[in-house]
């Protein structure tokens, strides 16, 4: 069946998708329509799952654990019901600091487990989709934050961050936080005012010692 072919057998794609109604010959196989091994794309819907060899289950879940492990943190969500484009919108908010990617979830519960994050397993159920921070977690969770706002079909589920677990509401939360850039540029600007407070008081020294000195000698021919 032409419109039923299994796609590549990628560890992780940074593009997870749920296509929508679009006729089979119009998708191509870009990085943006490539899924998850185990899925076939079915006249642009998702649907079956063929068996993954115990090999290649034990490098996908060694590339999982890698990513757990290098990333600053990792925000779940539930991705069902988006569109492609709406994926590759997401995508590019999120930026060059993480990588958007689908896993099997038995085998990210896997991976999770090994590094010590267990508490996700409860989350990694249905279609989810992880985020793998590196870098600025505030700025990944208000990209998703947002997104999820102008798409109900975004939904934030937990995360981890310094290997401690982040209920939906922490993730929220963490969203409402000034990122680092913001926070250095507003320390900046107190810096930058601390140094002209302090310019203003040395140069007004030498007047005020001036006038203090004439004020003695005032005093002094006074008493004279």
């Amino acid at each position: 069946d032409p419109c039923r072919r299994p796609l590549v057998s990628t560890l992780v794609e940074e593009n997870p998708t749920q296509v929508s109604e679009q006729p089979c010959a119009a998708i191509e196989r870009t990085p943006d329509t490539i899924l998850r091994v185990g899925f076939f794309l079915t006249c642009g819907h998702v649907s079956g799952r063929r068996t993954m060899a115990k090999s290649d289950k034990v490098a996908a879940v060694a590339e999982l654990v890698e990513r757990f492990r290098a990333a600053d943190a990792v925000l779940l969500t539930e991705y069902r019901g988006l569109t492609v484009g709406q994926l590759k919108q997401l995508r590019r908010g999120l930026g060059e600091n993480a990588t958007y990617a689908v896993a099997k979830n038995t085998l990210a519960r896997l991976a999770a487990k090994e590094v010590g994050l267990d508490f996700l397993a409860e989350d990694l159920k249905g279609p989810t989709a992880i985020a793998f921070v590196s870098g600025e977690p505030v700025e990944a969770a208000k990209t998703l934050r947002d997104f999820a706002k102008d798409n109900p079909a975004l939904v934030l589920k937990s995360g981890a961050m310094d290997g401690a677990q982040l209920s939906a509401e922490g993730v929220k939360k963490l969203a409402d936080l000034e990122s680092r850039e913001v926070l250095l540029a507003k320390a900046a600007g107190v810096l930058k005012a601390k140094i002209g407070q302090a310019a203003f008081a040395f140069n007004a020294l030498p007047v005020k010692a001036v006038r203090t000195i004439d004020a003695l000698r005032e005093k002094q021919s006074e008493a004279a």
